[in-house]
């Protein structure tokens, strides 16, 4: 029930350039990539092979340690199991990202769904790439690698950007640049959060989709949203359908006036072909083919929302 997302204009290859001459350590962090700390579980562990100019090591599992800046809350379990059955068949073919850490242990980057698959295979070993980064570029990584799979839902991609906009005091505009997102993406994002508990579960869960929750959360109370979302589980509305019903809450219809202006039949159904592709009311004022077009809206959420769509090539 997601959205397809546009392809990030910055992604990982900025962060990870491997193949180019320079390494990508050195494009994120300004400093070459320093040899992992020999610990005694891998010091008899060669480099196998070599991502560009990057060497590949094998580190021993238990070193590892969890991505504390991990956005995404859950794994497709089915998803895991043909992975692990993949691993115990052929192996880890794309290393893990990790940086080193005190103790002589590793703190993983990138790669969270191959490290627990290979511990749930038994391996003792994974392939993985070590470089030094900062905190802030750690957690860069780890939501662009997110960002850039298509079943992430819309709660965690919110909490990435709130997170990352939060812990490092970016705006929205610097988080977009960061990520390779549009401003206008990160801040549609960041509203789900606006979203009543409940509403946001429904959305976690994917029993209502990013476009769903976009249209809730023009409505002016939380209570409002939660009827409407229930419906929405319960009957299986369509987009195009809730975009009416919200129009209708919004815009209830207005008692008819004794003298009610005469509409031309064709301007009138041009009014509502215009309210049912923007969600707002619209009146077409017409006279001998020249005139205007208002388009109302009723919150700063709908005039985004329209300013958007208009907007579009």
């Amino acid at each position: 029930m997601l959205e397809k997302r546009k392809v990030l204009g910055r992604g990982l290859e900025s962060l990870l350039p491997g193949s180019r001459g320079v390494s990508a350590a050195a494009v994120v962090a300004g400093v070459p990539v320093a040899p992992p700390p020999v610990a005694p579980a891998i010091a008899d562990v060669p480099v196998h092979h070599e991502r560009g100019h990057e060497p590949v090591y094998q580190i021993a599992v238990d070193l590892i340690e969890r991505n504390p800046y991990q956005t995404r809350t859950s794994l497709d379990e089915s998803a895991l199991n043909e992975l692990v059955a993949s691993i115990q068949s052929s192996g880890v073919i794309q290393p893990i990202v990790l940086r080193p850490i005190s103790g002589g242990r590793y703190q993983l980057i990138m790669g969270e769904r191959r490290w627990r698959a290979a511990m749930l295979a038994s391996l003792s070993t994974i392939p993985a790439i070590v470089r030094e980064v900062s905190n802030q570029q750690a957690m860069e990584m780890t939501i662009i690698e997110n960002l850039q799979r298509q079943d992430l839902n819309p709660m965690d991609q919110a909490h990435a950007f709130d997170r990352l906009a939060r812990e490092f005091a970016l705006t929205q505009e610097q988080v977009a640049k960061r990520t390779g997102a549009e401003r206008a993406s990160v801040a549609n994002y960041l509203r789900l959060l606006r979203l009543p508990p409940e509403v946001q579960m429904s959305v976690q869960q994917g029993t209502i989709s990013f476009s769903h929750a976009k249209l809730l959360m023009s409505l002016d109370t939380p209570e409002a949203m939660i009827k409407l979302a229930n419906r929405i589980v319960e009957q299986g509305i369509s987009v195009r359908a809730l975009e009416q019903i919200v129009f209708e809450i919004k815009n209830p219809a207005e008692k008819t006036e004794p003298q009610e202006r005469y509409v031309d039949p064709n301007v009138r159904e041009a009014e509502r072909q215009l309210e049912r592709s923007l969600g707002v009311r619209v009146v077409i004022r017409d006279k001998s083919g020249k005139g205007k077009i208002v388009i109302e809206y009723k919150s700063l959420e709908d005039f985004d929302r329209v300013v958007e769509m208009l907007g579009r090539p």
